[in-house]
């Protein structure tokens, strides 16, 4: 790097002077003021930019590395978990009492069938016609409702005054 010490540049502003002269010295000066703080906010922008583009860089390797470890941990729970379940088919398998019999499989679906027999027993659909027809109620009324229905009536209307 140049290196410029007071006297150096005392010996370039005397040259300047006398080669622009004095009338347009500071037109010169704050120009070339400008162009340097230009190319100074150039090589910034240039820095920083470098700067993020090696960040990024080593974000995206640091986010391979986590894709790849993640799927090797996904590879290794399935594999156990195969192997898990592996197992167990092959002890089922072997196990003596793991064949099902006729008997069980009877007692089942009558247990099924007695659990659907009960709940349409329970929640069967009437059509509202025959209800009607044979008086089963229609609609559903509160208890508070019902005591009011069938309360009984006073003949005379009771006054407080």
């Amino acid at each position: 790097m140049i290196d410029l010490g007071l006297s150096k540049l005392a010996i370039i502003g005397v040259v300047a002077l006398i080669v622009i002269g004095p009338e347009k010295l500071p037109k010169v000066a704050r120009m070339a003021g400008s162009l340097y703080g230009r190319a100074q906010r150039y090589l910034h922008q240039v820095k920083s930019e470098v700067s993020r583009e090696i960040e990024l860089d080593e974000l995206r390797n640091l986010h391979k590395e986590v894709t790849e470890t993640a799927h090797s941990i996904k590879a290794d729970v399935e594999n156990s978990f195969q192997g898990a379940a592996d197992d167990v088919e092959a002890a089922w398998r072997d196990h003596p009492g793991a064949t099902s019999s006729p008997a069980t499989m009877s007692d089942l679906e009558r247990k099924a069938r007695d659990f659907r027999r009960k709940k349409l027993s329970r929640n069967a659909a009437v059509p509202g016609w025959y209800k009607q027809r044979h008086g089963g109620r229609t609609h559903l009324i509160s208890g508070a409702a019902r005591v009011k229905k069938f309360r009984p009536r006073a003949s005379t209307p009771s006054s407080f005054f």
